[in-house]
Formats: structure tokens, sequence, C-alpha cells
């Protein structure tokens, strides 16, 4: 009987190219990602008084730092980090070390969790999207149409665009986990070579 972990097990990902190159693919696009991020969190360290936003008064009631010096530099650990994450599985990846690809494996199945949970905020506390609407700056487009839209077409809508979300990982989770069963695969299978001659076999 086939288990259901060999049964979604597969070699190739979309675009028909190997798990590898999936795999190396998405950690590069990763590390792009957290790089831009982190120049972005580099500079405003560097200039605060430029990237400093302030909620202003007519707006919130306070005048609230959204980006301290504190929260900056927390981000900045993590953006280091995640490129740190994505690198070990790219080089994982490619030199077909199985134990790098690990961290990065863990690190989606977070993200899907935490995204399955704003899935599942959005169904038990409906009106948490009319709560966020309305905490949207008065510049923002089309505020006044969608928040004029009924609440449940606002949840199924935002509940589609999770789902799709949601999808979409869980896609690139099975190709890391097919990427890491491959590796680890080739990494522990023995291969027997056996010369044959007209008079003997070895």
């Amino acid at each position: 009987m086939i288990s259901p972990w060999d049964r979604w097990y597969s070699t190739s990902c979309c675009l028909c190219c190997h798990v590898r190159t999936g795999t190396i693919i998405l950690g590069i696009w990763y590390m792009l990602i957290n790089a831009v991020v982190l120049l972005i969190l580099l500079s405003a360290l560097n200039d605060p008084v430029q990237y400093r936003y302030h909620l202003t008064s007519s707006e919130l009631g306070t005048d609230i730092d959204v980006m301290d010096d504190a929260n900056i530099c927390i981000a900045t650990a993590i953006s280091l980090l995640m490129i740190l994450i994505c690198g070990m599985a790219t080089y994982g990846a490619y030199k077909q070390h199985a134990a790098w690809i690990i961290p990065f494996f863990c690190y989606q199945i977070f993200d899907f969790a935490l995204n399955t949970l704003v899935a599942i905020s959005v169904v038990v506390y409906p009106n948490t999207v009319q709560d966020y609407l309305q905490q949207l700056p008065g510049t923002f487009p089309y505020k006044e149409d969608i928040m004029s839209t009924n609440n449940m077409c606002l949840v199924f809508a935002v509940l589609l665009f999770i789902g799709c979300i949601l999808s979409f990982k869980a896609y690139l989770i099975g190709c890391v986990w097919n990427c890491y069963r491959y590796v680890s695969g080739r990494g522990t299978t023995e291969v027997l070579v056996y010369v044959t001659t007209n008079d003997t076999t070895v």
C-alpha cells in the first residue's frame, strides 16, 4: 500500500523544472525580497528623519510612531535571519545537503500556519475586515466604495484571496518537501556498479 507521502512525491514542479531547480529559484527569490527589505530598513536607520512615519492627530487623535528605532532593529535582525535561512536552502539544494533545507521548510510551515490563523480569524470575527478598513488612512484609494460594500461580500473576497495565497504556499511547501526527499534519498541510496566482461561478472 502506498503511503500518502509517497503518493504526492514528485521530482518535477511548475514549468516542468526539477524540484531542486525550483527550490533554488525560490530561495534566491526570497533572498532578493529580504535583501530589498533590509536595504530599506538600513536606510531608515541611517536617516531616521526621512523615513520616520507618524500617524497624524486628525486620523487617530494621537501622534503615534509606527516605526521607531527598536522596531527597525528587530525587523533588520529578522531580515538578516531570513536571508541566512534562504541562503542555506539554496546552498543545500545546489550541493544536495538535505539538512540545510530543513530551516527554510520550517519557515514555510510557520508562514502557512500564520496565514491560516488569519483566515480563521476572518471567519470567526467577520467584523475585523470593516475595522481594518476604518483604520486605513483617508487617502487610501476607493476606501469609501469598499466600505460601502456588503460585509459578507467583503469577507468572501478576503477569504477567496487568502485561499489563493494558501494554495500557492501549500504548493511551494510541497516543492521544497519533495526537494528535501529527493536530496536525502540520493544521499542514502547506495549504487552498486556491475562490470560485465565476456568471461566473468564482477
